[in-house]
């Protein structure tokens, strides 16, 4: 999956989409996908990120009190 990382404006490759899905994980591993070559993996964190159509992740993924927003 790609996300785009909102302070640079380019692509993050996630590598873990299980930890992306995980409200109690702030942050995400993944590569830049700028450039011709390969670039290391790096940890993101998922306030910094956003779907390529730069609409922001759901809130279930990124808050483990996301049930609590509604009431």
């Amino acid at each position: 999956m790609f996300l785009k990382h909102t302070a640079s404006g380019d692509l993050i490759e996630v590598l873990d989409s299980v930890q992306l899905h995980d409200p109690f994980s702030a942050v995400v591993s993944g590569r830049f996908q700028a450039g011709e070559e390969v670039s290391e993996p790096e940890e993101f964190k998922k306030k910094d990120l956003v779907f390529p159509s730069g609409e922001a992740l759901p809130l279930c993924w990124r808050d483990s009190q996301y049930r609590t927003h509604d009431k």
